[in-house]
């Protein structure tokens, strides 16, 4: 099972207590169930499931099963994934046999769904979500991912705290809500064009300057086109899985070609704070690491992960204007898909079309980093100059 370690993770629950709720955001939910669908863009006849954690999201599926309706698709129904953390009484063997046996029988009643979302709460340890990961690898079916505030979606700064979470859902509905696709989609593939056949740089005031190139591998755009007509020509599996909000693109550069240095701001390993930390690297390999403090940790998750630990993952550049860091009270929304963010991964690319495998991944966010491809400055200081 891909372990997924971000620098800083922080999960937050999409639902708060009446105690301790800050001010409530209305949502719209039949706004975000008509959004969703548009996004999948369904037909008649078309076949639509959804994955949700029971008690998360709930006022949404009601307006979202209707609107699949209205377009005249086929309801299927809810599946409800397993409500997590289980009570300690139970046994991990019991569960992992449980979705061992339910994961082949739920892809084979899956197979002839055409769309389907995955809602907050739903996570890739679960049968049904690995069960429409199947399907998605043999061609079949696309899908949504529709993750909100669950699996870690918001990112702290370094000695800033982040938002109530009122604040943070409201940015998320209107990065939904009033994207401009058209414009989004456009500056991205503006940006892969520049890429091919190019040198991208990226460097930062702590001392990031790594080079790589992408020859021909695959580019990942998150655009939130999930219509069956894109999702169609994909040619990697998170092709076929569009996250909304909508807002990066990602690709897995050519091992050999990742050269330099990534210099992080305070980060946590192994679950030891580290300062000053330094990783070097060698045709996408790391060969040197120094940290002010906490170094023995960094040594210790790399090791941990195998090969996977010490290979360059992923470049991932936001895009969404609507998801950009506050000049004040900075925090990073929706997984670094907001304009100018730099993501700078380790680990597992193979859901990406790179070589490197062994299921380890872990997510490195840069807000103040300049990209530019062969010279030409795209983002300066964390915001797009072109």
């Amino acid at each position: 099972m891909r372990t997924l370690i971000p620098t800083i993770l922080l999960c937050l629950s999409a639902t708060v207590s009446a105690q301790s709720a800050p001010p409530a955001l209305t949502m719209d939910w039949e706004a975000l169930a008509g959004h969703i669908v548009e996004r999948l863009d369904l037909k008649p006849g078309e076949r639509f499931v959804a994955v949700a954690r029971p008690g998360y999201f709930d006022e949404l599926i009601p307006h979202l099963r209707y609107a699949v309706m209205q377009a005249g698709a086929v309801d299927l129904g809810v599946i409800d994934a397993l409500a997590e953390p289980v009570p300690d009484a139970w046994s991990a063997e019991v569960l992992r046999a449980g979705g061992t046996a339910a994961r082949p029988v739920l892809s084979d009643m899956l197979k002839d769904v055409d769309a389907s979302v995955m809602l907050p709460g739903a996570v890739p340890s679960q049968a049904a979500y690995l069960a429409v990961q199947d399907n998605l690898r043999a061609g079949l079916g696309r899908t949504i991912h529709f993750h909100w505030l669950e699996n870690g979606s918001v990112f702290p700064l370094p000695g800033q705290p982040l938002p109530p979470v009122h604040v943070i859902e409201a940015t998320y509905q209107r990065a939904l809500l009033d994207a401009d696709y058209a414009a989004l989609a456009a500056h991205q593939r503006r940006f892969e064009q520049a890429m091919r056949g190019a040198e991208v740089r990226v460097t930062s005031p702590a001392g990031t300057d790594i080079r790589f190139r992408i020859g021909d591998r695959p580019v990942n755009f998150q655009d939130g086109d999930a219509s069956a007509e894109r999702t169609a020509r994909g040619e990697v599996l998170i092709d076929r899985e569009i996250e909304l909000p909508a807002g990066a693109i990602r690709v897995a550069p050519i091992e050999e070609s990742v050269h330099g240095t990534i210099a992080f701001p305070p980060s946590q390993w192994s679950g030891a704070a580290v300062t000053g930390l330094v990783l070097t690297f060698e045709a996408g390999r790391v060969t040197a690491a120094t940290a002010a403090t906490g170094q023995a940790a960094v040594e210790a998750e790399m090791a941990a992960a195998g090969p996977a630990g010490r290979a360059f993952r992923e470049f991932a550049l936001g895009f969404h204007p609507l998801l950009t860091v506050p000049a004040e009270n900075a925090w990073i929304p929706y997984y670094g898909y907001g304009a100018g963010v730099v993501r700078l991964s380790l680990g597992d690319n193979s859901e990406l079309g790179g070589n490197v495998g062994g299921g380890y991944v872990r997510w490195n966010f840069f807000t103040d980093t300049t990209v530019s491809i062969d010279g030409d400055v795209w983002v300066r200081d964390g915001r797009f100059v072109r």
